[in-house]
């Protein structure tokens, strides 16, 4: 932000790429996942789940949360500290579980329903098209 010129080229750079991704959102067609067309097999259920384990595990936003965040709910008069810490990481994580499993159900019934349907795959390209446009436009008259 030192160089306003060359934080204008930058936003300039960043603003046409997003406009680039929306040009192909919206001339893509219907692809064909489910039907065999040559798409990525699925890996199984059990390797999602060990692949979003593994990322956050190794994500050092996780552990900053539980670090920074968790503690200011704790009172030392209240008892434990470590034991109050590990209540409110089980409760976030239950949480967590619940909405997390929520959304992945129905994504996952919503991904089949428009993979059944040509029309539906290009009403999500569209509507990404549109997403990218707007990201475009924000970045483009952001005032910094």
């Amino acid at each position: 932000q030192n160089s306003p010129s060359a934080f204008m080229l930058l936003k300039t750079v960043g603003a046409a790429y997003l406009l680039w991704l929306a040009w192909l959102s919206f001339r893509a067609g219907a692809s064909l996942a489910l039907t065999g067309g040559g798409g990525a097999p699925f890996p199984g259920y059990a390797a999602l789940y060990r692949r979003g384990i593994v990322m956050n595990v190794t994500n050092p936003k996780v552990s900053l949360f539980f670090l920074a965040f968790l503690p200011q709910f704790c009172d030392p008069s209240r008892g434990s500290m470590a034991l109050q810490v590990l209540s409110l990481g089980l409760l976030f994580m239950l949480a967590t579980l619940v909405v997390f499993f929520s959304v992945a159900l129905l994504g996952g019934r919503l991904a089949l329903w428009f993979n059944k349907s040509p029309g539906g795959q290009i009403l999500i390209h569209r509507a990404a098209g549109l997403v990218f446009v707007g990201l475009a436009l924000l970045l483009l008259l952001s005032g910094k």
